[in-house]
């Protein structure tokens, strides 16, 4: 089964930094270049044969190269870019962008919420005018918070029901014994919504191995609650690939999804390992 990497990521320091890189000694394996050839013949020795490539800078010129690699190659089939979404002049950015060589592939925006400074951004008036432009475009908007903002993205995506809300890493919950409480009805609330969909991502990494094999017994009850709640046709798998490499390898990754989705149907396994991206960020290649 041909696999859609939805959540991986590119940098290249001799470029510009990565601040997020320096708040943490334990990033500091990540302080070097990631490049799509790197990722490149991961993906293919997994069975990845399409990706979607998200921002991890508040730097328009990112989105730029992003979307020329997309053009340029045939791995990256979406980009989920970032602009700023409180501009006055937010849709024509986002023209522009469509405008750009691989325009075509931009299919949704990102604003990195784990730094955001202010706590009620998405609340803001400027701001859900921003998003009902992302609507209006046809675009996506991806959520990257910590769990503590989750009600926030609940009532954000209640307000702008023209918009296709992204939770990446099921909203960066933290792997227990005892999922919290209050992240479970925050995460129940979300997928209550038309206009939610989840990715898979970011725990992945914490798989560990039993005979070779992933175990994915860590998290079974996480992914069970994300199936229960999204369905597999709004539930997507992504590598967040190199962040991910703290972890586990790129195929360690691959293999947990598929550990995971190993006792679903068939329908159901192709939905969250590719088709839901395909959908969602409209990709037609691979």
């Amino acid at each position: 089964m041909a696999v859609v990497d939805a959540h991986h990521h590119l940098w290249d320091l001799s470029v510009r930094p990565q601040p997020f890189l320096d708040s943490h000694p334990a990033l500091a394996p990540l302080r070097r270049t990631f490049a799509l050839t790197d990722l490149a013949p991961l993906a293919a020795s997994a069975g990845v044969t399409a990706t979607v490539a998200v921002q991890t800078v508040t730097d328009p010129a990112e989105t730029h190269e992003l979307l020329e690699l997309a053009a340029a190659g045939t791995l990256v089939g979406a980009v989920v870019g970032w602009t700023d979404l409180t501009a006055a002049g937010v849709t024509d950015a986002i023209a522009a962008l469509r405008a750009r060589p691989g325009g075509q592939h931009l299919a949704g925006i990102r604003h990195p919420l784990l730094t955001e400074p202010d706590p009620d951004w998405l609340s803001r008036s400027d701001v859900r005018r921003g998003l009902t432009a992302l609507g209006t475009a046809g675009l996506s908007f991806d959520l990257v918070l910590p769990p503590s903002l989750l009600p926030a993205a609940v009532t954000a995506a209640a307000a702008v029901p023209g918009v296709t809300f992204v939770l990446d890493h099921l909203g960066n919950v933290a792997v227990t014994p005892r999922p919290d409480g209050a992240w479970v009805a925050a995460f129940t609330a979300f997928a209550r919504l038309p206009n939610t969909v989840c990715k898979l991502s970011g725990i992945l990494a914490e798989a560990g191995t039993s005979g070779g094999e992933p175990d994915v017994s860590g998290l079974r009850q996480y992914f069970n609650l994300a199936l229960r709640c999204f369905g597999a046709d709004r539930l997507m798998f992504g590598s967040d690939w190199p962040v991910s490499t703290l972890g586990a390898s790129y195929s360690q990754v691959v293999g947990a999804a598929t550990a995971l989705t190993g006792q679903l149907s068939a329908a159901e396994r192709q939905a969250i390992l590719a088709s839901t991206a395909r959908r969602v960020y409209r990709i037609s290649r691979g």
